[in-house]
């Protein structure tokens, strides 16, 4: 830009080259260069002092407007970060007349309806669908994310509490931010407590055959700042007592019973640990020993009372002989046979039950006989009931 002087690189012999402005030819093109360089979302600039990686999980990712409806929405982007925090993308040209009303509205949709209607079945699903059309192995991908010593697992867990508690971060990213939406992005973002929302501007520069990408973010006031910080990066370790303390302000007296039903028979048979999620308490039955263990089902809480996750693919049902997909659909089948229970039998996924569902009759006690069975054929398996270190 001449008002700026324009960019200038030192040439290997020695000379300036100028670079000046260039307008993307087309919008398609920024979404591009953001799915092969999330770098270029500015993550140092998002948390200075944590800076933010990204792990794209699908372009042009579909958003539902109801329970089990069809994909009434597509976003440009979603990601995640290191913390499992989901940021959705849309992208914009500065000519293009959107950008200065219409994408806001378009942007609190998306945002709206995501946390209610993305399932993190879904998001992990479209993450490892991405992983294997681009000729990726999913596993070693999300492992060169989050690091070697990391938890897939916990991982996902990580995005399915932040998606229930609303905490996620909208990215508005054009080539220049025009002022209307600078304004709007610094008020949402003054007065959203969980969610986050930052406008980033990624200008093009070109000259003698180089091209230099530029990002600036907007969005981020000291007022906004100050709301979020508290509690931002760290997670509570839940305990018994904590747990159930969380599980009770939802004031589901059947859900509460369920789960104290479930503690005390893992408590028999298992050993019980605790996550560290920032909104929502989980409690994490196991059994095994530091090379294998076995962890057939999670208890988490939510507004309405919380739900039992059955980790198909976890890493927690690779203890013998529930390596062998044939021993896991046999357990689908006798959790299936509990009156409205009702789960695919498709062993990739985590699939759910609300513990309002457990509380009628005798289901809890015919879920728990159904555990019985799993940690029985463990047992005789030759697994031995010592804490693990990799849940």
């Amino acid at each position: 830009m001449a008002g700026e002087g324009g960019l200038f690189v030192i040439k290997e012999d020695g000379t300036l080259a100028g670079l000046s402005e260039t307008k993307y030819d087309s919008e398609r093109i920024l979404q591009e260069l953001l799915a092969k360089h999330p770098a270029l979302l500015a993550g140092e600039l998002v948390d200075p002092e944590s800076p933010r990686r990204w792990l794209l999980i699908k372009r042009e990712m579909g958003v539902p407007g109801e329970e089990r409806g069809s994909d009434r929405w597509s976003l440009d982007h979603l990601f995640v970060d290191q913390e499992g925090i989901p940021t959705l993308v849309e992208v914009k040209r500065h000519s293009d007349s959107r950008i200065r009303r219409e994408v806001v509205g378009q942007m609190l949709d998306y945002a709206a309806n995501s946390v209610v209607y993305w399932p993190v079945e879904r998001v992990r699903s479209d993450f490892e669908a991405r992983c294997e059309r681009e000729g990726r192995e999913p596993h070693a991908e999300l492992r060169a994310f989050l690091g070697s010593d990391s938890s897939a697992d916990e991982f996902w867990m990580r995005v399915r509490t932040n998606l229930q508690a609303g905490r996620i971060r909208l990215l508005f990213v054009a080539d220049e931010i025009p002022a209307e939406l600078r304004r709007v992005v610094e008020f949402l973002n003054t007065q959203m407590n969980v969610a986050e929302v930052l406008a980033v501007e990624v200008r093009q520069y070109t000259g003698d055959g180089r091209q230099t990408l530029v990002p600036r973010i907007f969005g981020q006031t000291a007022q906004a700042e100050q709301r979020k910080v508290a509690g931002s990066r760290t997670g509570i370790q839940w305990n018994e007592q904590s747990f159930f303390e969380k599980l009770g302000e939802s004031k589901n007296e059947g859900a509460t019973r369920v789960a104290r039903q479930l503690w005390a028979w893992a408590s028999r048979r298992m050993r019980i640990d605790y996550g560290n999620g920032r909104q929502n308490a989980s409690m994490i039955p196991f059994y095994g020993n530091d090379d294998v263990w076995f962890g057939p089902f999670r208890i988490y809480t939510n507004a309405r009372g919380g739900y039992v996750e059955i980790p198909l693919s976890g890493s927690g049902m690779l203890a013998p002989p529930f390596g062998d997909d044939a021993k896991k659909l046999e357990l689908v089948r006798r959790l299936n046979a509990i009156p409205g229970v009702g789960i695919a039998e498709d062993l990739g996924r985590f699939p759910s039950i609300d513990l309002s569902t457990l509380a009628a009759g005798d289901r809890t006690e015919r879920f728990c006989s159904v555990m019985d069975w799993a940690v029985d054929l463990v047992h005789e398996a030759g697994l031995s009931p010592q804490p693990s270190s990799k849940r």
